[in-house]
């Protein structure tokens, strides 16, 4: 079992820990218990992207698509830097349980809306409860499970993510097509109950409590709580200036402007955005791989639905292979062989990503069979794989274990604010470009075009990445 080298600072055995893998007698309980918590996630995020294009057509919001999937990563930017201070001080359990509690009742008030600004302001809610998980899940392993395990349990994260990929995009259609797309938010909370009994206690005996030592181990850092809030703001302020294409809504933008940018440069390691060596690297590539992947991924059903006339379960069914290869790729990445190949591995991850998003609009051209989309993004879900875990697993390498909270919460905010502006960008291009008057079979040159102009960039977002890659090993005297 976990000893405690002092009050709340979990250590692993070493005879414990030298003995089996993630599903050990030692290690099972727990890993069953979060790997459960990435399972509902992923669930959720698999059968709402079918069922959001019907909603927002019933809703009146077609319009407003971009902004039911940035809304939720907006809030969830603070829910991570809330969730790694909450981490590093208290313990990871607080933040996973109210985390996993307003994901449950986001997905209510989603479920129950009669216009899409209240659809909208659901996805927020769910988006702060998703930020506080999804830290908190990084901060439980890295204090109860030893080094030579953490790539094992990522790759298992990534295996939570074959049965949602398979089964949620075709039972999200059956649902939506035969009991109306509120069942598939309503329905997904009974998930909460099983790894909150499973997870909870195997956390509080393992991970739970601050780290020994530190100063400030019961205070918030309130300065970077407020860098948070101005983050959310910011971001919001901007997705509304992107809706909303008129010149008075340049005021908006350079406000979001004027108070994303600063608040980002406090709260990401130095070096970010100039891909400075080491983690600050790792970060920036977390942010294009998933912005770049995520805001083209959020328009192929709608671009299925409304181009190809597919019904929203077929649409859905297009990205059903992509869990699997997803965790293919992350099971690679763990293999210890190829751990002295892990940046160039990357590299191919990011090439994968960039050739999936760019052969996705060519289904635009109906000549081109509609299964091109499904083999494209398979083989950019591998490439995902690649990427995403092998971050995750540098990022706790390079990070001191009192900095494991802060630096995953980094991590994740680099995701979520890549997310949120690429939308917010994609989502601007596609309305301006006549998207958001998009309705099924009617023969508008200019959509096919609007779909083009979010597929596009984010290709080349992705390249980017894969130019990142190449500066991922910290520099020579330190790990930042």
């Amino acid at each position: 079992m976990a000893a405690l080298d002092s009050p709340g600072t979990p250590v692993v055995d070493d005879a414990v820990a030298s003995d089996g893998g993630v599903l050990s007698r030692a290690y099972r309980a727990l890993s069953v218990g979060i790997v459960s918590v990435v399972l509902l996630i992923a669930f959720e995020a698999t059968a709402v992207g079918t069922a959001m294009p019907v909603a927002a057509r019933e809703l009146d919001g077609v319009a407003l698509y971009a902004f039911a999937f940035s809304g939720y990563f907006t809030t969830s930017l603070s829910g991570m830097v809330l969730a790694g201070q909450w981490s590093d001080r208290r313990g990871p359990l607080g933040a996973l349980t109210t985390g996993i509690a307003a994901f449950a009742a986001g997905l209510v008030v989603a479920g129950t809306a009669q216009v899409m600004w209240v659809f909208i302001l659901g996805r927020a809610v769910q988006g702060f409860g998703g930020g506080l998980v999804i830290v908190a899940l990084y901060v439980v392993v890295g204090r109860a499970y030893p080094e030579r395990l953490r790539p094992a349990i990522m790759a298992a994260f990534a295996a939570g993510w074959v049965v949602p990929s398979i089964v949620g995009p075709l039972a999200s259609g059956a649902v939506t097509e035969h009991l109306g797309w509120r069942w598939v938010f309503l329905g997904i909370p009974v998930l909460v109950v099983f790894p909150l009994a499973l997870a909870l206690p195997q956390i509080r005996s393992r991970a739970a409590g601050p780290v020994a030592g530190g100063e400030g181990s019961v205070s918030f850092d309130r300065r970077r709580i407020r860098l948070a809030l101005a983050v959310s703001l910011g971001a919001g302020l901007l997705q509304y200036a992107a809706q909303d294409l008129r010149w008075l809504s340049l005021l908006p933008a350079l406000a979001g402007a004027a108070l994303l940018v600063p608040a980002v440069l406090g709260l990401l390691p130095r070096g970010t955005y100039r891909a400075a060596r080491g983690l600050p690297s790792v970060v920036l590539l977390r942010g294009l791989a998933a912005g770049s992947f995520i805001a083209a991924e959020s328009f192929v059903p709608l671009m299925l639905v409304t181009q190809r006339g597919l019904s929203p379960t077929l649409a859905g069914f297009s990205l059903a292979a992509g869990g699997g290869t997803w965790a293919l790729g992350s099971w690679v990445q763990s293999r210890p062989r190829v751990e002295p190949y892990r940046e160039r591995l990357m590299t191919v991850g990011m090439v994968l990503v960039a050739a999936a998003i760019t052969t996705a609009p060519s289904v635009l051209v109906h000549s081109v069979p509609v299964w091109i989309v499904a083999v494209a993004w398979g083989l950019g879900c591998f490439g995902m794989g690649l990427v995403i875990s092998s971050a995750s697993v540098l990022l706790l390498q390079l990070s001191a274990p009192r900095e494991a909270g802060a630096n995953s919460a980094a991590l994740q905010i680099s995701d979520a604010l890549s997310n949120v502006v690429l939308l917010a960008a994609t989502g601007a291009a596609f309305a301006a470009l006549g998207g958001g008057s998009t309705t099924a079979g009617a023969a508008d040159g200019t959509r096919p075009a609007a779909f083009a102009a979010v597929f596009l960039p984010m290709a080349a977002v992705a390249l980017a990445g894969a130019w990142v890659t190449t500066r991922l090993r910290a520099p020579a005297g330190g790990t930042r």
